[in-house]
């Protein structure tokens, strides 16, 4: 009876793992749609014809491609420049939109200047090693986000010295997966043979 039991609760939460994937999928989707949804029925209620809700719609979806041909080309548009403008003029939004602008330039720039190396540290002691996101350096010294499973965005912000950190082959994405697979999806194993 317990081997049955056992063989039960082992495939049931097999069966859980492997349908996770699926429903933070599906999750993300109806959240996309949703918004979609609340945004179309904002503009639909405004104008109160279907007609000037998909004008709306098509007319913003071109000034975002416009926008987004921009900062490609220019790296700053005005639009973008006149907002920035007015929110540094902002006490707390200032910070939250800075911080936010970076994190994301961190992941999607082209900006060489932007540090995108991802290195092995021991954390949390000698002998255990995790990845780290070089988000910054200063002469020898390291700014490293340490991501935590399997949430990379929860973590903590450390500085090192250089001599402290493995360099590593794996780019953001590379880590990112490794991290929240919990380790299970990692495609550069075996740089393991190289930790001290």
């Amino acid at each position: 009876m317990k081997t049955i039991t056992k063989r039960l609760l082992n495939n049931f939460l097999v069966g859980i793992l492997a349908v996770i994937p699926i429903v933070v999928v599906l999750q993300i989707l109806l959240f996309i749609k949703q918004l979609l949804m609340g945004l179309f029925g904002m503009v639909h209620g405004y104008s109160n014809s279907y007609f000037y809700t998909a004008l709306v719609f098509i007319i913003s979806f071109f000034i975002l491609v416009l926008v987004g041909h921009e900062i490609v080309r220019k790296s700053r548009p005005l639009i973008i420049t006149l907002f920035e403008t007015v929110i540094d003029r902002i006490p707390l939004l200032n910070t939250v939109y800075r911080v936010i602008t970076k994190v994301i330039s961190m992941f999607f720039s082209s900006d060489q200047t932007i540090a995108k190396e991802v290195v092995y540290i021991e954390y949390p002691k000698e002998g255990i090693w995790v990845p780290a996101y070089v988000t910054n350096r200063y002469e020898d010294k390291y700014v490293l986000f340490i991501p935590t499973s399997p949430n990379p965005t929860s973590g903590f912000t450390v500085i090192v010295d250089k001599a402290k950190v493995v360099e590593s082959e794996m780019n953001i994405e590379d880590a990112t997966s490794f991290i929240v697979s919990v380790g299970v999806d990692y495609s550069k194993a075996k740089e393991m043979k190289h930790l001290p």
